[in-house]
């Protein structure tokens, strides 16, 4: 396969859409480095889902400052490479959500809000940002299967506020170029033909 034009992409997408499959696919079938979201090695993951508004603040400085690290790396690696969520997310998507629900007081937001600000001001963006669209029953669906034993109770309708936001953000998002890809009909791993399909359509992107 002939080098993508692009040489810093991020897999965006709810929870258990399939960021890790498509990262771990890309980079297999491309030869890019992966660079795979912060979860099993979050030490306040567990605690966060049992009790949110105690540690939502916890979890979410673990997650940006992982996200920001390998934003920075990637900016600066020498070979195309793809990233397992955006570091975008974590502020747009999943602090907001927090805050908005109650699960995050104000103080610790405004404070999240301003690291983050001050932080990504400084990091150039992705070439291309790939965003993974699901319906809940697919995220549901998927999160059983993958059998994460913290993931089990997340609520149907957080997965919903979460595709709200997922949908008010990408929609003016214009940092860089958006590749949306409809997961619900995708299936990276049994069909070669949509893995295909995808990485012709990253490499239509310039």
């Amino acid at each position: 396969m002939n080098p993508t034009p692009a040489h810093f992409i991020a897999i965006a997408g709810n929870i258990g859409v399939g960021k890790s499959t498509l990262t771990r696919l890309l980079s297999r079938e491309l030869g890019w480095t992966p660079f795979f979201e912060a979860v099993d090695d979050n030490p306040y993951l567990a605690d966060f889902y049992a009790d949110m508004r105690r540690w939502s603040f916890h979890s979410q400085i673990f997650f940006l400052g992982r996200r920001l690290a390998h934003h920075r790396q990637l900016v600066n690696h020498p070979t195309p490479a793809v990233q397992d969520r955006s570091v975008y997310e974590d502020a747009e998507i999943f602090a907001r959500n927090l805050h908005e629900q109650g699960q995050m007081d104000d103080r610790d937001y405004a404070a999240y809000r301003a690291l983050y600000s001050a932080l990504t001001d400084f990091l150039p963006p992705p070439d291309l940002l790939i965003y993974l669209q699901a319906s809940v029953q697919t995220l549901t669906q998927r999160i059983q299967r993958r059998g994460r034993d913290y993931e089990q109770a997340i609520p149907a309708d957080y997965l919903a506020r979460l595709n709200h936001l997922y949908e008010e953000w990408i929609a003016g998002f214009r940092l860089c170029p958006v590749l949306t890809l409809a997961a619900d009909e995708l299936d990276f791993v049994e069909k070669p033909a949509d893995l295909a399909r995808v990485i012709e359509q990253v490499r239509a992107q310039r």
